[in-house]
């Protein structure tokens, strides 16, 4: 059964479903449907990279607000989230994907099948590449991978503002030996800046199919609201802490639930409290996580709460516990648990 609901002022809905979009006439009533201008174009495309190429920073940038968590940690993506961008000529479903690396344990190996199935299940791929950096091997395997596929290419070089102006034409020549014997398009952008990313936008949209819209107009992402504020309290965790920390936690949200105000003003907004439980790996990552003195799990909920509160414009009390669940990226049921599934 399809849901959604609107979360505050920035129009964020979280919506689930199985498989990627619910029928036409779920979302969408006749009217919406008859208003689209001739040759409007819709359709999924996936952004596909290595780890901290800046897939989910540019996705926010195509969006224009936050729907994906980001940060300087490779291999920040774990789920394959949905974002809605809508134009009056087109709607485009931006699926951020986890970045395809050699995978050392069972998390890794699913995400990496994650990314790879995500290819086989778009009308349209996004190839980002860093285009401050030369090309890699990692680049190379993607970039074979996706000439095995019968499916429209288009790249992009990320992180163009970092270049330097007289190693730009170098840098792009180098990537263009890359791409040798495809024609994929080859757009220079910078997903921090915004620089590039409307002619990046306008080039995705003009290789869209014809469509009807598969969403509602405001409709900006469709993941379920405990999992986005799951990754919420992950990023904080990313931003904070450091080494094997990062890649060893897991977030789950326990309990989400309005608090009324009692005898309250007429109109006063309750509070929506959020329970969670960290999950690491060892007693020495929990140790850090909670700090001396609680004093690192209090920065990280203060955080976590704070783009909360954005997010569900209104105020939220969150309540934090970290738990030791020693090898749980390696033990399927866990995984299963925290919505990793094997593809």
């Amino acid at each position: 059964m399809f849901k959604a609901w609107r979360w505050g002022a920035h129009g964020c809905y979280a919506c689930f479903q199985s498989g990627y979009g619910a029928t036409l006439s779920q979302v969408m009533s006749p009217e919406a449907m008859e208003s689209l201008p001739e040759g409007y174009r819709s359709g999924f495309v996936a952004l596909i990279g290595r780890p901290n190429v800046g897939k989910s920073t540019l996705v926010n940038q195509l969006v224009g607000e936050k729907v994906a968590i980001t940060s300087p940690v490779a291999q920040t993506t774990r789920n394959r989230l949905r974002a809605i961008v809508t134009t009056p000529e087109a709607q485009m479903v931006l699926v951020d994907t986890p970045g395809i690396h050699k995978p050392h344990h069972l998390l890794g190996e699913r995400l990496v099948q994650s990314a790879r199935a995500a290819i086989g299940e778009v009308d349209l791929v996004l190839l980002l590449l860093e285009g401050c950096e030369p090309p890699g091997r990692g680049d190379a395997f993607i970039v074979e991978l996706l000439r095995q596929q019968n499916l429209p290419v288009l790249v992009a070089l990320n992180k163009w503002d970092l270049v330097a102006e007289q190693q730009q034409d170098p840098a792009e020549e180098a990537y263009r030996q890359l791409l040798a014997d495809s024609a994929w398009p080859l757009i220079r952008c910078s997903a921090i800046s915004g620089e590039g990313c409307n002619g990046l936008l306008e080039a995705l949209v003009g290789q869209l199919p014809l469509g009807p819209q598969l969403y509602p107009a405001e409709m900006v992402c469709d993941q379920p609201e405990r999992v986005l504020l799951a990754e919420l309290i992950r990023e904080q965790v990313l931003m904070h802490t450091r080494e094997e920390v990062p890649h060893s936690v897991a977030v789950s949200i326990d309990r989400v639930e309005e608090m009324h105000v009692a005898n309250g003003r007429p109109g006063q907004q309750g509070r929506t409290a959020v329970l969670a439980t960290v999950l690491v790996e060892r007693k020495s990552q929990k140790g850090i996580l909670i700090g001396k003195g609680g004093s690192m799990l209090k920065t990280i909920g203060q955080g976590a709460r704070l783009q909360m509160q954005t997010l569900i414009d209104g105020p939220v009390y969150l309540e934090l516990f970290v738990k030791v669940v020693p090898d749980w990226r390696s033990k399927p049921a866990r995984l299963a648990e925290l919505g990793y599934e094997g593809k």
